[in-house]
């Protein structure tokens, strides 16, 4: 029974997101040349984590269904977070 659940918020994900393997690749891809820009040394942990969550979500949203509004609001929020604006 709990096999069953798990697949079926597997599939329901992956036609939300795309498939799994596809958007790790994009998602590596794109924090590779965000990480290892030249400014890599002056970002912080958060700056460094709220970027490669937007490539996360980046990811997805090119390999899912780009309309799914939540990785767009997700973007918008690790930007807030990284940028530290939620002080202002």
């Amino acid at each position: 029974m709990e096999n069953n659940i798990i697949q079926e918020t597997l599939e329901k994900r992956g036609e939300t997101y795309g498939d799994f393997e596809d958007v790790a690749q994009v998602s590596q891809l794109l924090k590779g040349i965000v990480i290892h820009a030249g400014n890599r040394k002056k970002l912080t942990d958060v700056q460094r984590e709220a970027l490669e969550m937007i490539c996360v979500k980046l990811a997805r949203i090119s390999m899912g269904d780009p309309d799914y509004e939540d990785n767009w609001r997700d973007i918008a929020g690790y930007a807030i977070l990284g940028g530290s604006l939620e002080k202002e």
